[in-house]
């Protein structure tokens, strides 16, 4: 069955936000099951051209995600999920008003669900150094993990950025300890971020009595500076595996996420009396706002330090 000109256009849009917008893949798979759903949707109302979408329809679609009535949506989705897909069905729609394929956008007046404030979660220095402390460097498996923990807390970078590294792209950064570390964030935006003394010795030691180990398995051979057990590049998947199987060796209760160390990273430079603008700049967040959040953790950790220690707090 040749696809319809609804399915035809989503293949457009999904190829122009990763060639001409620079959309990671991660983001383009979410959008492609976002959207995916929303075919789904309209062809279940018989629509299959984009010119018979109606405001409506896309209101509906919103609906239909928040809904777990088994019939709609058997599982209602967080607002943050929904809020994804409403910004997939508008990119849509948006590219097709712009390509021509429709007079108008149907779904410019729909607005993504507002969602609750959330704080984000952070190790104290005590859990992260017992963390850091964790790994058996005696072994390749350990060297690796401890390289991966060390760049992760050491530069605030995302586990994507992380895993995505080459060998080449720490060679500065090793030569001199004030070149910094280039990290390539969501849309191949470019960041210079410090490499620290403990990333730069765990990573030297990983080089020189680790990689090569489990290099030497791969016939194709890969330029990844972090690798698994087969020689190929670690997935980011894997290495929050990794993360996950760390935490629970050094006895840390807390939950753990893939940006657990990202998000402590921020607090504890804030903490340390850090600009807010700085550490903007080293997560490479786009705007301040988002950065302002690790503000709101600080100030409940003193919060917390008043109340406990004060003798008047109470």
């Amino acid at each position: 069955m040749s696809p319809t000109r609804l399915e035809r256009l989503v293949r457009g849009y999904l190829d122009h936000l990763s060639v001409e917008r620079g959309a990671s893949v991660h983001t383009v798979a979410g959008y492609r099951r976002d959207l995916a759903r929303y075919l789904d949707f309209l062809a279940a109302r018989g629509i299959t051209e984009p010119q018979q979408v109606g405001e409506q329809d896309v209101t509906d679609f919103a609906a239909a995600l928040r809904s777990a009535d088994g019939e709609r949506q058997p599982l209602s989705l967080s607002p943050a999920s929904v809020a994804r897909a409403v910004v997939a069905v508008r990119g849509l729609h948006r590219f097709a008003a712009g390509e021509g394929a429709t007079q108008d956008n149907p779904a410019a007046g729909v607005s993504p669900p507002r969602q609750d404030r959330r704080l984000p979660k952070a190790l104290d220095q005590a859990s992260v150094a017992a963390l850091l402390d964790t790994p058996d460097r005696s072994t390749v498996e350990g060297l690796r993990d401890a390289t991966l923990l060390e760049l992760l807390y050491g530069t605030g970078g995302r586990i994507s950025e992380v895993v995505g590294l080459d060998v080449d792209d720490l060679s500065a950064a090793l030569a001199d300890p004030d070149a910094g570390l280039r990290l390539f964030g969501k849309g191949r935006k470019e960041r210079l971020v410090p490499l620290g003394s403990y990333a730069r010795t765990a990573v030297e030691a990983w080089l020189v009595r680790g990689r090569p180990t489990w290099a030497a398995r791969s016939a194709a051979g890969t330029p990844a500076l972090l690798l698994n057990s087969r020689g190929n590049r670690l997935s980011r998947q894997s290495a929050w595996g990794v993360v996950r199987h760390q935490a629970e060796a050094a006895g840390i209760t807390a939950e753990i996420g893939p940006h657990t160390l990202r998000h402590s990273f921020a607090t504890h430079l804030l903490d340390g009396g850090a600009d807010v603008r700085v550490v903007q700049e080293l997560l490479g967040h786009a705007s301040v706002t988002t950065t302002q959040l690790y503000t709101l953790v600080t100030v409940d950790h003193l919060r917390e330090v008043y109340l406990s220690s004060h003798p008047r707090a109470r």
